[in-house]
């Protein structure tokens, strides 16, 4: 039975680097590596080797006339695939089987590969800006941030990558720039960023709002409200969402394209008898619901559950030592594309760990997971 028309069609795209007639065709490594990440795989060797121990399984798929190639060959390979090309063609891929939701809210957020640094070479940790469907658990995009640049000059690039029309963006306080606000509203889609002491003028200003309308309680003032109530390990947390109209004199509003709303989020968290207040600022292109508004900043802090600590924790990402040419980038985009689809995956009522293990010991489990069926 060939590989389904899907992972085929979608990774045509891919530049295949290697000189001459190769060996193994292209799409056998592809497939082959996606497959193993998903069942567990964190590195070449172990990718090398779920290739050979499910041989007749990846038999029903692939011609395997030429075997499973090596974990050097593996290596080497995903080494040299522009990683630009190889993360478009998997996010097509998952787009396919899985639909973005209308209205998505999507969470751009860093993280930095701590153990990526190659310290003879000279080659520094890599930090990468990763885009994070919110609702669909699916990773849009990620860039690399240069060496001798930030995140600030990453999310451009990254928001000419993927596709946010229609879409609500959240960004935490690096990212507050006019010039991201101004991409994000030039891509049809609008923002929700959080204001710190970055932005100094903005946030004064901010502070100062909610300030004086916090103590009369917005009677000047209207504002759309939501709030939560947790009682979880004996601790209790009141989470409160307000959210007015941007007001004309709001300083430095005028810097900010499409700036429409203003939101304050703050959380009252009793522990052992003892109470922390937590305040964040957010300036917003769209005067959304206190609910919708909510959503989106708690969306976003969800990203270091749902993403970063799944990437560290269930898939080692943090204690990876690839780190070859693009083989890094690459095998990153790997763990999120696996990660992608695993959460997607709805029937195993189990957690990301354990469903890498079911697809590890159960071939049928494994292709619903990569097909949808």
């Amino acid at each position: 039975m060939p590989l389904s028309t899907s992972f085929v069609d979608h990774f045509s795209d891919v530049t295949d680097p290697r000189r001459g007639e190769p060996v193994y065709p292209l799409q056998n490594i592809l497939f082959i590596a996606v497959c193993a990440v998903i069942s567990g795989a964190d590195d070449f060797v172990a990718i090398a080797k779920f290739g050979r121990t499910k041989r007749d399984w990846f038999a029903k798929y692939l011609d395997l006339s030429a075997g499973i190639p090596s974990h050097d060959r593996f290596n080497a390979i995903l080494a040299l695939i522009r990683p630009a090309e190889f993360e478009k063609c998997l996010l097509n891929w998952i787009t396919s089987l899985q639909k973005i939701s209308d209205g998505q809210i999507i969470a751009i957020d860093g993280k930095t590969l701590r153990r990526s640094y190659d310290k003879a070479s000279g080659k520094s940790a890599i930090h990468m800006v990763s885009a994070w469907a919110t609702a669909n658990h699916i990773s849009l995009g990620q860039v690399v941030v240069d060496a001798k640049s930030n995140e600030i000059t990453a999310i451009p690039k990254l928001l000419e990558l993927i596709e946010v029309s229609g879409a609500l963006v959240t960004i935490d306080a690096m990212g507050c720039q006019t010039e991201i606000a101004s991409k994000i509203v030039d891509a049809e889609a609008d923002y929700c960023l959080a204001a710190k002491g970055n932005q100094p003028t903005l946030h004064a200003g901010l502070v100062a709002f909610f300030a004086d309308h916090l103590e009369d309680d917005f009677a000047r003032c209207p504002v759309r409200r939501f709030e939560t109530k947790e009682n979880t390990g004996g601790r209790e947390d009141l989470r409160q969402y307000l959210i007015c109209r941007a007001p004309e004199d709001l300083p430095d509003a005028h810097r900010w394209k499409n700036l429409k709303a203003i939101g304050i989020a703050i959380n009252n968290t009793l522990r052992d008898g003892k109470m922390c207040i937590g305040i964040r600022y957010y300036i917003l292109s769209r005067y959304v619901s206190g609910r919708r508004f909510a959503e989106a900043v708690r969306s976003h802090w969800g990203v270091e559950n749902n993403l970063h600590w799944q990437l560290d924790v269930t898939f080692q990402e943090d204690q990876s030592r690839i780190r070859k040419g693009h083989a890094d980038m690459n095998f990153s985009i790997l763990r999120r594309t696996a990660l992608s689809l695993l959460k997607n995956e709805s029937t195993a009522r189990v957690g990301i760990k354990n469903k890498r293990l079911n697809a590890a010991w159960d071939e049928t489990y494994l292709a619903k997971v990569l097909f949808g069926k």
